[in-house]
């Protein structure tokens, strides 16, 4: 069977910022095979180019200074890859792919992968849009609230089921549900601010809902940049985590305006089959080429303990997806996202690994002593680096009375014990030695 080959043609929209709406950048063009990608290409506008405050649409795949030497510059996805990261990260992950495709009765990955892009919605993540025409409108998406978290828990429970939404929860949760990530999730304003409310799935061996949210009150005791966070407990026993989005900003007039975001993924111009050949100070690297001027330092800082906390709470899912820069436009550069998606693995076996490298000994070894040995390239001081590491390791040691103190229940507490290694028995006592 031949499959037949197709070409989608779109405006890409970007949201400066400070402002609520989007402009077109460019036209893409991407070529499908069937329902697979197989080619793509971009080319910004001429208006675009000479607006003082454009922003790369991807920094690494289509710099602006490449476009403003020759205005026809087509460009392609570097590395082989069918998609430009930053196209890529508009896109939904699988959760969001479960979503559409229970919209549209299709099978699990059975679209193209335009279809996804397309009806992603105003709500995905970031700051791009897709759009036919370089003056069409903006789809409406009016956001749930909080007291529609019930109907939103149910609609999830039956796409995981595989049933179909009926349509007036469909018209409720497709708004904001198409965001990325494996989980099931939605998008919702309460307090006149934007949340990814993420759920409880029921085969979780503990409540992923509390357990998160105290991961991330945990990693901000230890000093690291984390959005607000809330739980709901519903009266039907089910727990929900709130996290604030960091890619968008209320407005002095009242609506919210978005901050650009790619993944290091897209950073790293890799496929994502590719992530576990990356490191931690791959994406230092990134900063140092990328950053935000007066912020490159910091970031790094604050790289190295996201990699020494991920080692502590037993975080293995920190692949390149999890790691994002957000732009700053005041500064013209990069800057590190605030930290998400950290859930502790419970685990038996003593030696652990990450996705990303830590050392350039050791690899992916989740070993303080792995993490000392790359402070290097973090710019820290071995000594600046040892006392980092100290103070984490202190602060997560006492992680029981932080999760208490966010309600997370002793029985839950239990179920995740063997996450949080003793300090000493994974390199603490070498990092003293330092």
């Amino acid at each position: 069977m031949i499959s037949s080959t197709s070409t989608w043609s779109k405006y890409v929209f970007i949201a400066l910022e400070g402002a609520a709406d989007a402009v077109p950048a460019g036209k893409l063009e991407l070529l499908e095979e069937g329902i697979k990608p197989i080619a793509s290409t971009f080319v910004y506008g001429n208006k675009y180019l000479q607006r003082a405050n454009a922003v790369a649409v991807d920094p690494v795949s289509m710099p602006l200074h490449e476009a403003k030497k020759s205005r026809e510059t087509v460009f392609q996805p570097p590395a082989g890859l069918a998609l430009f990261g930053a196209i890529r990260d508009a896109a939904p992950d699988s959760w969001g792919r479960r979503v559409i495709e229970n919209m549209l009765r299709a099978a699990p990955d059975g679209l193209p992968e335009t279809e996804y892009l397309a009806h992603a919605g105003p709500h995905r993540t970031g700051a791009l849009d897709f759009r036919d025409a370089p003056n069409a409108p903006a789809e409406p998406g009016k956001l749930p609230d909080a007291k529609s978290l019930t109907y939103l828990l149910d609609a999830a429970a039956m796409i995981q089921d595989g049933k179909p939404v009926p349509k007036k929860l469909q018209l409720l949760f497709s708004v904001g549900a198409t965001f990325g990530g494996a989980r099931p999730k939605a998008v919702l304003l309460d307090d006149n601010r934007q949340w990814v409310a993420k759920f409880p799935v029921a085969r979780d061996g503990f409540n992923v809902p509390l357990v998160e949210r105290a991961t991330l009150e945990l990693a901000r005791q230890c000093g690291m940049r984390v959005p607000e966070t809330r739980s709901i407990h519903l009266p039907d026993g089910r727990d929900v985590m709130l996290i604030e989005r960091f890619d968008r900003m209320l407005l002095p007039e009242g609506s919210f305006g978005k901050r650009h975001v790619v993944s290091a993924l897209t950073m790293l111009k890799m496929h994502e089959s590719d992530t576990a050949s990356a490191s931690y100070t791959d994406l230092a690297d990134t900063l140092s080429d990328h950053g935000a001027t007066g912020f490159v330092a910091a970031d790094k800082t604050e790289l190295f303990k996201r990699m020494v906390f991920n080692i502590l709470v037993t975080n293995d899912d920190d692949h390149l997806r999890n790691h994002a820069f957000v732009w700053d436009g005041a500064k013209k550069g990069w800057r590190l996202s605030d930290l998400y998606d950290v859930v502790p693995k419970p685990q038996v076996g003593s030696e652990r690994f990450l996705v990303l490298g830590v050392g350039p000994a050791k690899g992916r070894l989740a070993t303080l002593d792995n993490a000392l040995s790359a402070a290097g390239r973090f710019g820290l001081l071995k000594h600046v680096a040892a006392e980092i590491i100290q103070h984490l390791s202190g602060v997560v040691r006492e992680w029981r009375t932080c999760f208490e103190a966010f309600d997370v229940p002793k029985t839950e507490c239990d179920k995740i014990a063997s996450a949080f290694r003793k300090p000493q028995s994974i390199g603490l006592r070498e990092v003293e030695k330092t």
